[in-house]
C-alpha cells in the first residue's frame, strides 16, 4: 500500500550512498517541514521517480555505478525536478562540474544541515506558483526574439511554453534582463548573483543560458559577448 504524503510538505528525494548522511538529512528535513524519500544510488533513485513525484533531490556527486553528475544530467535532460548537488569536494572544478551538468544548487561537504534546508526551500519558493500563459509581453518583461522573460516571476517562456530555468540561471538571466545594454564583467555578475568562487562559474551559465534563448548559440544575437569585459543582454525581436 502506497504511503500517503502530509499534505503542502514538499517531498524530497535524498540520494547518497552514506546511509548514515541519509539517515541524518532524512530524519533532519523531516523535521522541518518536508516528506522525505532516501536512495543509495541512481538505479534506486530512478526507481523511486518512476513511481512518485518529488519536488526536489539532493543528490551526491560520488556513488557507485552511475555518478550524481550523470543522474542530474539526465534529469535536465527530461525536466525532471530541481538538484541541489551534494559533494566532499570543494574544489571550484567541482563546482563548475555539477553547474555544467545542470544542478541548481551546490553544497559542499561537510555543512550545516540548517543550510541544507534554507537553500531547499530558495530552490522551492521560486518553482512554487506557475505562471500563466502570457498573450503579450507585460509591463516587467523582457523580450528576445521567440522567447520572454518575466522579471516578476523570474521565469522564461518560448513561443508561450514554460522554459525551466536552475536557480542559476534565473538568477542570471534576471541581472542581465533588469539591466538590458548595460555590459557586466564576470567578477560583477558572480558578486550580483552569489556565484563566488570562480568567474568560469558564470560562464558556464551563460553558456546554458544561450542554447535556451538562441536560436544559433554559437552566433548569440541576445545575451552577448563584449570583448574585454563580459557580458550584455540585447533584448530584440
Amino acid at each position: 500500500m502506497s504511503a500517503v504524503l502530509p499534505e503542502e510538505q514538499p517531498h524530497i528525494l535524498v540520494v547518497d550512498d552514506d546511509r548514515r548522511l541519509r539517515d541524518l538529512l532524512r530524519r533532519f528535513l523531516s523535521e522541518n517541514g518536508f516528506t522525505v524519500s532516501t536512495a543509495a544510488d541512481a538505479a534506486e533513485a530512478r526507481a523511486h521517480l518512476a513511481g512518485m513525484c518529488f519536488d526536489a533531490l539532493v543528490v551526491d556527486v560520488m556513488m557507485p555505478g552511475e555518478s550524481g553528475l550523470e543522474l542530474t544530467r539526465s534529469l535536465r535532460d527530461s525536466n525532471g525536478p530541481p538538484v541541489l548537488m551534494l559533494t566532499a569536494h570543494g574544489d571550484p572544478q567541482d563546482r563548475i562540474a555539477g553547474l555544467e551538468s545542470g544542478a541548481d544548487d551546490y553544497l559542499a561537504k561537510p555543512f550545516e544541515p540548517r543550510e541544507l534546508v534554507l537553500r531547499l526551500r530558495s530552490i522551492l519558493r521560486r518553482l512554487a506558483t506557475p505562471a500563466p500563459a502570457l498573450a503579450a509581453p507585460a509591463v516587467g518583461s523582457v523580450r528576445m526574439g521567440s522567447s520572454l522573460f518575466d522579471l516578476g516571476r523570474q521565469e522564461l517562456r518560448t513561443n508561450g511554453e514554460p522554459v525551466y530555468l536552475t536557480t542559476a540561471e534565473a538568477q542570471l538571466l534576471m541581472v542581465l534582463a533588469s539591466n538590458a545594454g548595460q555590459p557586466f564583467t564576470r567578477e560583477d555578475l558572480a558578486d550580483a548573483t552569489g556565484m563566488t568562487g570562480n568567474p568560469r562559474t558564470v560562464d558556464v551559465q551563460v553558456t546554458r543560458l544561450r542554447k535556451k534563448l538562441e536560436d544559433d548559440p554559437r552566433q548569440p544575437r541576445y545575451l552577448q559577448t563584449v570583448r574585454g569585459t563580459g557580458y550584455v543582454l540585447r533584448p530584440g525581436s
